[in-house]
């Protein structure tokens, strides 16, 4: 009968003990939380879009970015902001970072094996060994082995590894969140940028006319034609003209940094805008009034809570399994000798197997209150989760009733400009003539220039619906990520 147990078998045992752990886990079979919004938003006014358009035009919560935005120079910008903007980055490298962390927790499912190679010396006293010499001792190993190995037969480990996992996946929807943020932020810093530029060129060219009028005034007061008083206007309009040049020449500056911040490094001149464009810089199509609630689920903010949801429930898994017993293998094989040379010969095998079982008796309710804490850690996340459900569909339900009226402001808007642009051009034509006084013509001037600053603004106002609209359906389903390895979840 053989005295010891050949390497390859007790390595082979060790493995077969580990394969033979539990493939299921202590925690609780997960449930999505029932819904806690309608399943529907409140209709809304038909867009002005015809049947075929609605038809053909795909959903926008299914559009990657690169669809969405129709504008060459504002694609460009967004591309840009996506390589270089720091925010961005560090969601990145959070992803990869818990990808690592995950990696590190799914280790400890399979056994470490090491190898080592060592000598141990020793000198004893004469007056020591019983001898009156003193002897010198050495031993030379060569080992492969298993250091404390937790068979994971309630499933702590794997429920371990299944919250990391979890955790890693949260993150990575939080990084996809911050894309979408960033593509939103860029694009109404870009579209802010083109209107008070729109404006400073219109507070301009305002500027330039009133002066023309300041000079004919001089002129028509030097003939006696007109009064002191209606220079004085003209004066007062000129001052105020070069107070909002000065104004919104302020407002592009900051416009152009807080759009450098975003963007991460400085924006080529050619391609930044030059005024809110008439053309939309997104694409656009109906929605129907009846569209899902459902669609919410998509959202990246979401996802990420429910992952976190999805986590918190493993980790009561592992809480309950520290209420049973574990048991740990210490495993090695290889060869000992007191001399080097006979090291790897015949007969200088050597193994050894220590198992450890660990049984909890009393841990003054350490492990009940473990599990208290990961049972209340879930329920949070359930409150969270349902937050983030409902303010998502308070953040489309917003967007969608905007949506439903920024085309009818803006083409009020456009009707209004154009109607007191005509009222200001008979009014000065009346003046000229002398007609009316100068204050007539006063007022239709600032009521000119007030409509156009108006309709500027709600130029703007459709633009960002847009995008918003984009963002608060979760930025489009087919959108790709910026990081997006893969993880077996085995």
């Amino acid at each position: 009968m053989r005295s010891s147990m050949p390497p390859l078998r007790l390595l082979t045992a060790v493995a077969a003990a580990a394969l033979l752990t539990a493939c299921s886990t202590l925690a609780p079979d997960y449930e999505r939380p029932v819904s806690v919004v309608p399943d529907t938003w409140a209709a809304t006014p038909a867009a002005t879009t015809t049947p075929s358009d609605s038809a053909a035009a795909p959903a926008v919560d299914t559009l990657g970015w690169q669809e969405f935005i129709a504008d060459d120079k504002l694609r460009s910008v967004i591309a840009l902001s996506l390589h270089n903007n720091r925010d961005l980055r560090v969601s990145t490298l959070n992803v990869e970072r818990l990808q690592a962390l995950y990696q590190v927790q799914r280790a400890d499912l399979l056994p470490s094996v090491n190898a080592g190679v060592g000598q141990s010396a020793q000198r004893l006293p004469g007056d020591i060994n019983g001898t009156g010499q003193s002897v010198l001792s050495r031993q030379y190993s060569g080992t492969v082995g298993i250091s404390a190995y937790e068979l994971d037969l309630f499933g702590r480990v794997r429920s371990l590894k299944d919250a990391a996992l979890l955790q890693y996946l949260a993150t990575e929807q939080a990084q996809r969140s911050a894309q979408i943020s960033l593509i939103s932020q860029v694009s109404v810093a870009y579209m802010t940028l083109a209107a008070d530029r729109e404006r400073l060129s219109l507070a301009e060219q305002t500027l330039q006319s009133r002066r023309e009028t300041l000079r004919l005034t001089q002129r028509m007061h030097e003939l006696g034609v007109s009064s002191a008083l209606d220079l004085r206007q003209v004066q007062s309009t000129v001052d105020s003209a070069r107070a909002d040049v000065a104004s919104y020449s302020s407002l592009v500056a900051q416009d152009l940094n807080a759009l450098t911040v975003l963007v991460g490094t400085p924006v080529a001149a050619e391609l930044l805008p030059v005024e809110i464009s008439h053309a939309a810089l997104t694409l656009t199509q109906d929605l129907d009034a009846g569209l899902p609630s459902g669609v919410l689920l998509n959202r990246p903010d979401v996802q990420q809570a429910e992952k976190a949801l999805e986590a918190a429930n493993a980790n009561i898994g592992a809480a309950r399994a520290a209420f049973f017993p574990s048991i740990s293998l210490t495993a090695s094989a290889g060869y000992a000798s007191t001399d080097l040379d006979n090291l790897f010969k015949s007969g200088q095998q050597s193994w050894s197997f220590l198992p450890q079982i660990n049984i909890p008796i009393f841990s003054g309710g350490r492990n009940r209150a473990n599990l208290r804490v990961s049972e209340l850690d879930r329920d949070i996340a359930v409150a969270q989760y349902e937050k983030a459900i409902q303010s998502a569909f308070r953040e489309v339900s917003d967007a969608l009733a905007q949506r439903a009226t920024v085309g009818e402001l803006t083409a009020a808007q456009q009707a209004l400009a154009d109607s007191t642009q005509d009222a200001f051009r008979l009014a000065r034509v009346r003046y000229e003539k002398g007609i009316d006084d100068y204050l007539s013509t006063l007022d239709a001037q600032r009521s000119s220039y007030t409509a156009q600053q108006a309709l500027i603004s709600a130029r703007l106002a459709q633009q960002v619906n847009r995008i918003t609209v984009y963002k608060v359906l979760g930025g489009g389903s087919r959108q790709g990520k910026a990081v997006a390895p893969v993880v077996s979840k085995g």
